[in-house]
């Protein structure tokens, strides 16, 4: 004991949190819950307070208990003096049961605490043994030939416990994984196993090779000496070993709070995983890239690295960290995040804005009496539609003459005929003369006279002049800085510029959410507006959710991102049987990696189980209503507001608002600034629902002809590529609303199934 008697306030006491434990509190009920809360508060005042009947557990050296209520206990960890690690909450009744099966330890690989209840991961994975199992596999030498197992043989029958062991698998943890014979089992460990042990075990099942999964998971968290080799570890040092360890100090009252009631993100704002943890904190030599499918904690990772590059800054007031994404609904939420996570400290020092609003603040800036009304690519179709209609123009249609305006003329910043006859067309499909040039660049200067007219632009065109902007002022620093190079004086970096403007780089370091989203023009735009030094720009971003037509190459931009990219695997928000319906709606389709490579979503996989998705058609519109309706209902248990249903259109929006009213069901619907009101089952089409989460969704509609829409076939014959293209966005679409539901997925159509739903089995209603 500290040898501080009962009442006696203890002096520098620690109270720390493993990992998962909290996600055993979060499961309790919530008077236990505000048990814990209490308890933990008067424990780090004195642990030797009475009321704890603290007691060491018979047979544990460092296992303690101690008393939460009349009916919960806490097990602690002493590591040393008053320095206590919470592991688990137990009901009293169960404390003294199998206190032999209650395994904890340092890793002799990774040199982290690993803690292990034996008896609970057996019962929850493994149930009743069959009679087979009985018998242990038998163990392979570390050099023997690997056999190629049935499907009834144990998984990882190959690997010996040696093997196992030098992986970091945790060691009491080994007999177990030895038996496991199907997924459901693997996955189940790995809810219980700690994080290190459960990331070997899923590459291995992957079919990773065992020294990839020793380079790529293992070596970079050993415990290794400066020359790199790995380094034996103290096994008594538990001070070192914590460090080490997914813990995390709770501070105060709101620390432990945080983490349970603000699900994902309270526990990855202290709990992030090792590679994670290691990518917030890399240094970084240029541009760096981060991929990942949905949940892999992309964006969590972007907001922990701003908060690290924030706090590197030398003291100011400025704000020299740019946090940027696609849509005002993201910035939002970003900034809402980062606040939780970093404090109005944090905040004071970052620009939080998404990328249209950027360049419209650029642009202003240049040209202040700008009074024209900004449009989106829908509004600017129209506009190339009833400018075809007015001039009877039918030989090119509104769509290709669109893309061609913004994927070639603003895309390249095209300012002349001549220029446009120079052009770079790859990746169009549709091939044209040299007339066909010089009709279309009429059409293009008769569009954008017609919106010059009626005090119109698109947000491609503020976007293109922003980075125009920003190049010109990227040059003149680069002009004047040479100029003080050469003649060898200091100067003045901040004198101003033509147009009153501080002559510097507007940020010192940009971080962009959801990458794949962002158009040619914002990236050179926010490449001019950093300077190339390290940790200059850090981008996160997955192409496989890509919901705009923006054809990228980012080194072609000044965006080099090559030797510096990296890409998480493990999904921490959706189970594993949706992940694998959401990843089968890919199936046959290439996606890039934003630099003239392709992307996969090899290994991705959750560690998260759960009920496969619902799939049922309909044979009208009417009675696919009824049974989103019915499945709605069926979700009872479930707060509205963790529902949501998905469509692709905003009538079938409306209409589901409807049928659910009808229902007695309150719904709201999505609109660009979120859902209106916060009451109800969220509605909204497709594009709503990037970057949202819900713990059940109805994705309704899904019929050929809506998804895909029936003219993305019309390409087919005339412009292949433009098809491939059309059709590779709407299973984004899709696949990024399939995402977005946690714990239960529902997907319906009525008459023929999408040609995308095909892999999960769909077929048209019988009769």
């Amino acid at each position: 004991m500290s040898g501080t008697g009962p009442g006696t306030p203890a002096k520098g006491v620690t109270l720390r949190l493993l990992d998962k434990a909290d996600k055993e509190i979060v499961k309790l009920d919530r008077a236990i819950v505000g048990a814990v809360y209490k308890f933990q508060h008067e424990f780090r005042k004195n642990p030797d307070a009475g009321g704890f009947d603290l007691k060491q557990l018979k047979g544990h050296d460092r296992l303690w208990s101690a008393r939460v209520n009349r009916e919960y206990r806490a097990l602690l960890l002493r590591l040393a003096g008053d320095d206590w690690l919470l592991v688990s909450v137990k009901h009293r009744g169960h404390v003294h049961r199998n206190l032999d099966r209650l395994t904890y330890g340092i890793n002799q690989v990774t040199g982290a605490i690993d803690y292990v209840d034996l008896q609970v991961v057996e019962e929850g994975v493994l149930g009743p043994p069959a009679p087979e199992a009985r018998t242990p596999a038998e163990e392979p030498t570390k050099d023997a030939p690997r056999a190629v197992a049935d499907d009834t043989a144990p998984l990882f029958t190959a690997f010996s416990a040696e093997e196992l062991a030098d992986l970091g698998v945790a060691e009491p943890l080994i007999p177990i994984v030895r038996k496991l014979t199907t997924d459901d089992e693997l996955l189940g460990l790995a809810e219980y196993a700690p994080r290190h042990t459960g990331e070997v075990l899923l590459r291995l099942r992957d079919g990773v090779p065992y020294d990839q999964v020793m380079e790529q998971v293992t070596d970079p968290l050993a415990v290794q000496r400066a020359d790199g080799e790995r380094e034996p570890v103290d096994t008594d040092d538990w001070q070192s070993a914590v460090e080490r360890s997914q813990a995390v100090v709770i501070t105060d009252d709101a620390s432990l709070q945080s983490i349970i009631e603000e699900g994902d993100f309270g526990r990855w704002k202290v709990f992030l995983h090792p590679t994670q943890e290691k990518l917030v904190h890399r240094a970084c030599s240029g541009p760096a890239r981060v991929s990942g499918g949905p949940g892999t904690g992309k964006t969590i990772v972007a907001l922990h690295r701003v908060k690290h590059l924030v706090d590197r800054l030398p003291p100011g007031h400025t704000k020299p960290v740019l946090l940027t994404t696609f849509n005002r609904n993201l910035a939002a939420d970003l900034r809402t995040r980062l606040m939780s996570l970093g404090g109005p400290e944090t905040l004071a020092r970052v620009d939080i804005t998404h990328v249209d609003q950027l360049a419209t603040r650029v642009v202003s800036e240049s040209d202040p009496g700008n009074s024209k009304r900004r449009i989106d690519d829908a509004q600017a179709l129209l506009e190339w539609r009833r400018l075809l209609l007015e001039t009877g123009e039918n030989r090119w249609d509104a769509e290709f003459l669109s893309d061609e305006w913004n994927q070639v003329i603003l895309g390249q910043a095209v300012a002349s005929r001549s220029e446009y006859f120079r052009a770079r067309r790859a990746g169009r499909g549709r091939s044209i003369t040299r007339a066909d040039r010089a009709e279309i660049w009429q059409l293009a200067e008769r569009f954008t006279q017609r919106l010059d007219v009626v005090g119109l632009e698109t947000h491609r065109q503020v976007a293109e002049r922003a980075a125009q902007l920003e190049i010109a002022r990227q040059h003149k620093i680069e002009e004047r800085r040479k100029q003080q190079e050469e003649d060898a004086r200091p100067g003045n970096i901040h004198a101003e510029s033509g147009t009153g403007a501080w002559l510097r780089y507007r940020y010192r370091h940009i971080v962009v959410d959801e990458a794949q989203d962002l158009s040619p023009a914002h990236w050179k735009m926010l490449r001019a507006m950093a300077p190339r030094e390290p940790d200059d720009l850090f981008l996160v971003g997955d192409t496989h959710q890509r919901i705009y037509d923006h054809q990228v190459t980012l080194g072609s931009l000044g965006v080099h991102i090559r030797g510096r990219s990296a890409r998480l695997t493990l999904s921490y928000r959706t189970t594993h049987e949706i992940l694998k319906s959401a990843t089968h709606l890919l199936d046959g389709t290439d996606y890039d990696d934003l630099d003239g490579g392709r992307d996969d979503l090899g290994g991705y996989r959750s560690v998260l189980h759960g009920t496969r998705p619902w799939l049922r058609g309909a044979d009208s519109w009417d009675g696919e209503l009824d049974l989103v309706a019915e499945q709605v209902r069926a979700w009872h248990h479930v707060a509205r507001e963790s529902v949501a249903v998905c469509v692709p259109t905003n009538s079938m929006a409306d209409d589901v608002v409807s049928r659910l009213a009808r229902r007695g069901i309150v719904a709201t619907k999505i609109t660009p600034d979120g859902p209106k009101g916060g009451e109800g089952v969220n509605v909204g089409t497709m594009y709503r629902f990037k970057g949202l989460e819900y713990r059940c969704m109805v994705i309704a509609g899904v019929a050929e002809g809506k998804v895909p829409r029936s003219t993305v076939d019309a390409w087919e014959s005339t412009d292949r590529t433009r098809h491939e293209r059309e059709l590779r966005r709407a299973r984004s679409l899709l696949f990024v609303a399939a995402t977005r539901a946690r714990d239960a997925l529902a997907i319906t159509w009525h008459g023929e199934p999408s040609r995308f739903l095909r892999p999960l089995g769909a077929a048209r209603p019988a009769g």
